[in-house]
């Protein structure tokens, strides 16, 4: 196998993350926390924020379906997806959270609901993109031979 062309493809993918604007420097800062004692720690924390970003995601579907409309509610939920977003430096996911929350400051429910199919489909690309970055890394380097975290 050539693990010099796996290199490449990990670090432009990479590299297209950062320039589409999907990552910020925060993602650096996580890979910046990876050691020998802990190789597969950034895939670790991704893990854990696609299941907990997915579990918030799926708890304001169902908090947008309630009548009265409970916009501080939606807010709050945003709130803390925007918090997980900005911790891995899911960029592009934390601004549209903002906008979903200026939507709320708004109480505008056509702008709620577009901006959470907005975030909904960077949720989804990122997810596919890390999903792909991650497995290329894992065919290269010693996190290869570490067990894989479930996604």
């Amino acid at each position: 196998m050539d693990y010099s062309n796996l290199r490449r493809q990990a670090a432009s993918l990479k590299k297209g993350l950062f320039d589409q604007g999907h990552l910020d420097e925060q993602f650096r800062q996580v890979e910046d926390l990876q050691d020998e004692a802990s190789p597969n720690f950034v895939e670790e924390v991704v893990v854990v924020f696609f299941k907990d970003s997915g579990r918030l995601i799926s708890n304001l579907e169902q908090a947008l379906e309630k009548y009265p409309r409970d916009f501080n509610r939606w807010d709050a939920y945003m709130q803390q997806l925007k918090g997980s977003c900005s911790s891995i430096g899911a960029s592009r996911m934390k601004n549209e959270c903002m906008s979903f929350r200026d939507n709320c400051g708004q109480r505008s429910v056509e702008g709620c609901m577009g901006s959470l199919q907005k975030l909904k489909r960077e949720h989804a690309i990122l997810r596919q993109k890390l999903e792909s970055y991650f497995q290329l890394l894992r065919q290269v380097g010693p996190a290869g031979a570490a067990t894989r975290p479930a996604m």
